[in-house]
């Protein structure tokens, strides 16, 4: 199978369901702006990480809209089109920036099926780059989505991989709620196996990424890929896990965390997002309500520190949980649960 990039998978989904649907339009900050070259047909950057490149050619300005830099205006925009009938596609250029249209969010875009008696929907998607790791300072590298997981209403996705983040795409762009999808910066040019063509993959179904049965990991995001790297080091000493990937964060896929828990015993969640109030602490909480008696041990929440981003590059490999730290909080787990057997 072929292989190409997270990046390139979004804009794959984006061409695809913009050809399958014409309701569906694609409106943000430089996605048809940047015009020029020397051919003499008119392209676009595609935004400011790529992913939209190539869309304005194929299905012109008035599906393919550039916004003024105004978040409330994009939001607002989009959620207008939503509820006149067409299926937007709105790129916040940073997830960062999801406090300045928050409104529009929340307490709009979340809330019109149910102040509207369910007589109506808001079938917006809301793209965003999430993420620290390309040393883009603490304004830009920050991991929003626990604020909006807490907000009734709203399907949160957090894809880790290319294959994920096009079936997921495209399931969102379908969805008739509104939709915030993640996209972490990191794992842009990150290839995986994708297949060509039309495929969706559920909402509120984890990806069990490997099985195991010593601990039960769950890990967000670019987590996954540094929870990988780290369980391949602890095979060595014949320790393995369940790695499941959520996917969504809303819903979430409990269930399958909890089956996991009955074999193992052990929970380690890693999240990017800084450690109050945050979707790991969420995750502790609805286990130790509701699987509290699969534990041996207490469960361990693995996050960053709870200050900003760092810009240092040395500061910000520190503050993002890693392989080797992932590796060594899973053994001392171990470790002491055996000791107090």
């Amino acid at each position: 199978m072929r292989q190409i990039s997270m990046r390139d998978a979004i804009n794959e989904a984006l061409h695809l369901e913009m050809a399958r649907d014409p309701r569906v339009i694609v409106l943000g900050e430089d996605v048809s702006g940047g015009a020029g070259g020397t051919s003499g047909q008119r392209d676009a950057a595609g935004g400011v990480f790529g992913v939209t490149k190539g869309l304005l050619p194929k299905f012109g300005e008035d599906r393919v809209i550039d916004t003024p830099i105004s978040e409330s205006a994009i939001i607002g925009a989009a959620n207008g089109a939503a509820l006149a009938g067409l299926r937007p596609v709105a790129e916040l250029m940073f997830a960062d920036f999801l406090g300045v249209c928050f409104d529009q969010v929340f307490n709009q875009a979340a809330k019109f099926r149910y102040m509207f008696g369910g007589k109506t929907s808001c079938p917006i998607v809301i793209r965003a780059a999430t993420g620290a790791g390309m040393n883009m300072g603490a304004q830009h590298s920050q991991s929003m989505y626990a604020m909006v997981t807490g907000v009734p209403g709203l399907k949160v996705v957090v894809p880790s991989n290319a294959y994920d983040a096009k079936g997921l795409m495209l399931t969102a762009i379908r969805d008739d709620d509104p939709v915030i999808f993640f996209e972490h910066k990191a794992l842009y040019p990150r290839k995986s196996d994708v297949p060509e063509g039309d495929y969706t993959l559920p909402f509120g179904e984890a990806n069990l990424v490997r099985e195991g049965e010593h601990v039960t990991v769950v890990a967000i995001g670019r987590m996954v890929s540094f929870a990988e790297k780290a369980l391949d080091a602890l095979a060595a000493d014949g320790i393995t896990a369940d790695l499941l990937d959520p996917r969504t964060l809303s819903p979430l896929d409990d269930e399958t965390i909890y089956e996991s828990l009955d074999n193992t015993g052990h929970l380690v969640i890693i999240d990017e997002s800084p450690p109050r109030c945050s979707v790991a602490a969420d995750i502790a909480g609805l286990v130790a309500s509701n699987a509290f008696h699969s534990l041996k041990a207490p469960i361990v929440q693995l996050t960053p520190p709870h200050t900003p981003v760092p810009f240092a590059r040395e500061l910000e490999r520190a503050y993002v949980p890693g392989p080797q730290a992932i590796e060594a909080a899973i053994r001392k787990m171990l470790k002491e649960s055996r000791a107090a057997s």
